[in-house]
């Protein structure tokens, strides 16, 4: 893309300097509608852009040739940079939407892992007053496309520092992970990349989902790490059609 622009914008001066000059020298002295080159300039600027006002016009055959140049050019110049903005804000948005875009958000939550339980605290999580107005990351392999445009989206696995850091994890208030049950322990999948995530990120509220939080291994994090158990959760949607994140939350 950057050579097309480079390539169109030399076309252009190219087109200024040659046609300006050709327009100058044969129609200066004979036509009346020319007194400086500032006339010829604003001549070109309306010829290339084909807006043909028509107060000054070329009456020799130079001067004309020099105008079906000038506006070919034109033409062809701003309808391909037009297409090169079409071009560039749908694959800004394809990036968006794909998890392939750098998150610039701070202040924000980032949420490891689509799965259910993911989907059910998406949901719900704007209802709680010290997580709405926050921008959502999710970062995750599991799906292919954004499932919620309206938040932000990164495609990969999120044990992968790179993929953290592309949702801007350094800069993020808050951090749920949900369990991967692909992973043959994934108790020690979310530890890991707790790990991971402490590494980049030293400040932030993290929440690990965990099938076994009496595990030996949880009596080594710290207080900013609260353990949600999967099985209560699916508890909470057995018996309330919802997960009580209200009550987990208030205890955090």
């Amino acid at each position: 893309m950057k050579s097309r622009i480079y390539f169109l914008t030399f076309l252009l001066i190219v087109s200024f300097a040659l046609t300006t000059t050709i327009f100058w020298y044969f129609e200066r002295g004979v036509n009346h509608l020319v007194h400086s080159f500032g006339d010829v300039v604003w001549w070109w600027m309306v010829s290339s852009t084909t807006v043909g006002y028509g107060d000054i016009v070329p009456i020799t055959l130079p001067g004309r040739l020099a105008a079906i140049v000038s506006i070919i050019v034109g033409v062809f110049f701003y309808t391909n940079i037009i297409t090169i903005i079409a071009e560039s804000v749908h694959q800004a948005f394809e990036k968006h939407e794909r998890g392939l875009a750098q998150v610039k958000c701070k202040k924000h939550i980032i949420i490891c892992e689509y799965t259910a339980f993911a989907d059910e605290l998406i949901q719900e999580i704007q209802h709680f007053e010290k997580f709405s107005r926050r921008e959502i990351v999710i970062v995750t392999d599991l799906v292919e496309m954004n499932p919620y445009p309206e938040h932000f989206f990164v495609r990969g696995v999120p044990i992968n520092p790179l993929n953290l850091k592309k949702a801007n994890i350094k800069y993020a208030d808050f951090v749920f992970v949900f369990s991967n049950i692909r992973f043959k322990d994934p108790d020690v999948k979310t530890l890991h990349l707790l790990s991971r995530i402490k590494k980049l990120n030293d400040h932030a509220k993290i929440y690990i989902e965990m099938e076994n939080p009496q595990d030996d291994l949880v009596k080594y994090l710290d207080p900013s790490v609260t353990v949600i158990e999967s099985r209560r959760m699916l508890e909470d949607l057995l018996k309330y059609k919802a997960i009580k994140f209200d009550e987990l939350f208030k205890q955090s």
